[in-house]
């Protein structure tokens, strides 16, 4: 693949690099509202129990740990810095009281085709505590044979020893966190792990017989060029995980109080991260790495590949999935799930996540119910984003609608991005260019009635 950064001209980075969502939810998350409880959340997990909706589709399972022993100027995620690990021992307790509530409305042993645990750094529990958790999950439901389980974990954290015990337990895909193997980024942002560390780990769980390692970078930090990057992906390529994910930094330091620590003089300006952006699809390409979209890249051969290529691929809060449209129950503090028609999240908060549980509820503080509109609108964003298209009559099949009637609006808006070569517009489906990925946020955003509305409601990354 020939980079794209000669076509993405300084005019169209300032016209198009604008804020926008990720869209790993349609809506998104800042469109969740107090209103929706407990009891909204109670009636989606009775629901699924009595036979309303995909009861017969397997769960997703995601629990947050949101526990780290080292701050990371860059992260944006909910956590809680901290080298007392006796306080793991408490918040297990509360997992446990979280579990055995959703198991009082929705049934014990239903099918989980996908655990994920993340956070923070779920390395942060000691060998005894995850081995109690895994437990305290099969006593509730049935993984499958073939399911996918995964973990994420700090390179710092872990050795032979713990990858061999995490197998043990059932897990069988990885995802290292990286971001960078430049010694002078890792000292920038906080986050010093030389690559031998992560060279002889992964040559490690690939003796053990993990199916699946994962690799996070992270394009747009402090002191990073496009040189120093490509040495980077030269040695992730040598690496050889099954997939990469390449996330843009998104530097918003009123909402994240990490990021203060970072000098915003020492980012890249957007023209190079857009040259970092091209540089990286066509130099993991080159190697044999399929772009799945966005931000993920897998092996031809991986299960992510394979479900891009077969129309399958799906959008969750973890990013892009193998299964469409799966339920997922989601645990732990800050935790977003999704049950049939509605989204909900956890107290974001320990206090407020204990207190919750303490009074014999579950911790939801916000949520969803979503209306025909928004399940609409989601068919045709998660098109974009996960296929690079909508087909119109599948749209007006699933939905009762006549496409260019209903988003006559929209189409006249796609006009312009169609003027500028990011999407061909047919009489039969809106097709996403080569050009049109770079800014494939941007496309889907046309669609989100939301936003369209209200640009002020939340402060976004940029696309680019």
């Amino acid at each position: 693949m020939t980079p794209l950064s000669t076509s993405l001209t300084p005019a169209l980075i300032q016209t198009f690099d604008v804020a926008g969502p990720r869209y790993t939810s349609y809506p998104t998350a800042d469109r969740f509202v107090d209103a929706f409880g407990m009891e909204d959340y109670v009636l989606a997990l009775e629901q699924r129990k009595a036979g309303i909706g995909r009861t017969a589709a397997p769960l997703s399972l995601y629990i947050h740990i949101p526990f780290c022993e080292s701050l990371c100027y860059y992260c944006a995620c909910n956590k809680i810095v901290t080298k007392h690990h006796e306080r793991a021992k408490q918040y297990l307790q509360y997992l446990e009281r979280e579990i055995d509530l959703i198991i009082d409305y929705l049934g014990a042993g239903k099918a989980v085709s996908q655990l994920h645990l993340g956070g923070g750094t779920p390395t942060f529990f000691s060998d005894a505590e995850l081995a109690q958790l895994m437990a305290v999950i099969r006593q509730n439901f049935k993984l499958a044979p073939q399911g996918e389980y995964a973990i994420e974990i700090d390179p710092r954290t872990v050795d032979t020893a713990r990858l061999e015990n995490l197998a043990n337990l059932g897990f069988n895909r990885l995802s290292f966190g990286v971001q960078d193997f430049d010694a002078s980024v890792q000292k920038a942002v906080h986050r010093v792990q030389p690559f031998e560390q992560v060279r002889d780990l992964m040559s490690e769980a690939r003796r053990i017989g993990f199916q699946s390692q994962n690799v996070d970078l992270i394009y747009g930090l402090p002191l990073q060029t496009t040189a120093s990057f490509a040495r980077t992906l030269d040695q992730v390529i040598e690496l050889r995980p099954d997939r990469i994910a390449l996330y843009a930094y998104a530097h918003l330091p009123e909402r994240f109080k990490p990021q203060r620590r970072i000098d915003s003089a020492l980012l890249p300006e957007a023209a190079t991260k857009i040259a970092m952006h091209s540089q990286s699809i066509a130099q993991l390409m080159d190697a044999g790495y399929d772009y799945i979209g966005m931000d993920h890249f897998a092996l031809h051969g991986d299960s992510l590949a394979k479900a891009k290529r077969q129309g399958l691929l799906h959008r969750n809060f973890q990013g892009y999935s193998t299964q469409s449209d799966c339920d997922m129950i989601s645990l732990g503090v800050s935790a977003i799930g999704k049950m049939g028609s509605t989204y909900s999240q956890n107290a974001k908060t320990l206090e407020e996540y204990y207190d919750a549980l303490d009074r014999g509820h579950l911790p939801i503080v916000k949520g969803l119910s979503l209306n025909h509109d928004d399940v609409l609108r989601r068919a045709v964003i998660m098109s974009i984003m996960c296929q690079g298209r909508v087909d119109y009559e599948s749209i007006e099949l699933g939905h009762l609608i006549q496409f260019k009637t209903h988003f006559a609006k929209e189409l006249e808006q796609l006009e312009r991005l169609q003027t500028n070569g990011m999407i061909e517009l047919t009489p039969t489906s809106l097709e996403v260019t080569e050009l049109g990925w770079f800014f494939v946020r941007g496309i889907a955003m046309v669609f989100d009635k939301y936003l369209q509305a209200d640009r002020t409601r939340a402060t976004f990354s940029k696309i680019i």
